[in-house]
């Protein structure tokens, strides 16, 4: 391949790439994207002249977000997070079933039907902040620091999720 015919391919992978994460940027924090996952039972079902269930599933899309910059602090050498926090924003995955029951509660309660969609999970990773054993420079001092004792922390993880499912018995759901 000439070196010419690879900067050009080089260039279109890098606009498809940049117009990919643009788009990606522009849904909202929201709008998780899922790729359904159905389950083909119906080749079973004719065959065998019986009512399977329906079950079908929902995958969530993880999509890692811009994580927060250091913060400088007036009075710290070193910035606040040294090591930012990486948001990463996915989903719990999504499942629906449509069963049929044997008719032991009556003929109304014949079907089972359970819901649970997909829900947003927004989750930060670890972070580390630390504090050098110097301070800033000291006007009293003609611009020497003054020593302090080194301090390192960790910022705790954190995950966010608000799940929710529908449990429903009923006639042919």
């Amino acid at each position: 391949m000439k070196p010419t015919t690879r900067g050009t391919l080089a260039a279109v992978v890098t606009c498809v790439a940049a117009a990919a994460a643009a788009a990606a940027s522009v849904t909202p924090a929201a709008a998780i994207g899922t790729v359904p996952v159905p389950v083909p039972l119906d080749g079973v079902e004719k065959s065998l002249d019986v009512e399977l269930p329906r079950l079908g599933a929902e995958l969530p899309l993880p999509t890692p977000g811009a994580p927060e910059g250091p913060r400088f602090v007036e009075g710290r050498l070193l910035p606040e997070r040294v090591v930012p926090q990486l948001p990463v924003a996915a989903g719990l995955p999504g499942v629906g079933l449509r069963a049929p029951l044997p008719e032991i509660l009556g003929s109304d309660f014949n079907h089972l039907g359970l819901d649970a969609p997909a829900s947003d999970v927004r989750t930060l990773g670890p972070g580390l902040t630390l504090d050098a054993p110097l301070t800033a420079p000291n006007p009293d001092r003609f611009g020497l620091p003054d020593l302090q004792l080194p301090a390192a922390g960790v910022l705790t993880p954190v995950l966010q999720a608000v799940p929710g499912a529908d449990l429903g018995l009923g006639q042919g759901l």
